[in-house]
C-alpha cells in the first residue's frame, strides 16, 4: 500500500518542490509504485479480476501521461524513463 510516508519520498525525489502532486512526473513516478505493488499482489493472488482490471487502468493512465509528457517537455521525459527504467 502506498502511505502518505511514501508518497512524500516519491514527490521529493521527483517533483519540482515539497508540495508538488500535480506534475506529470510525480504522477508517472507514483502510478508506477502502484503499478509495481499491484503486479506483487496479483503474482500471489492471480485469480482476483477486479484488481486486475484496476491494474490495466492505472498502466492505461500512466502511458497517456508519459505521451504527454514526451510531446510537451521531452528533456523531462528522458530523465524520467531512466530514474523509473521504463521502456520507451
Amino acid at each position: 500500500m502506498l502511505t502518505p510516508r511514501k508518497k512524500k519520498i516519491i514527490v521529493k525525489e521527483h517533483g519540482a518542490h515539497e508540495t508538488d502532486t500535480g506534475s506529470s512526473a510525480v504522477q508517472v513516478a507514483l502510478l508506477t509504485r502502484r503499478i509495481d505493488e499491484l503486479t506483487g499482489h496479483l503474482k500471489k493472488h492471480s485469480k482476483d479480476h477486479h484488481s486486475r482490471r484496476g491494474l490495466l487502468k492505472i498502466v492505461g493512465k500512466r502511458r497517456r501521461l508519459l505521451n504527454y509528457l514526451s510531446k510537451s517537455d521531452s528533456r523531462t521525459y528522458n530523465s524520467l524513463i531512466k530514474k523509473l527504467d521504463l521502456k520507451k
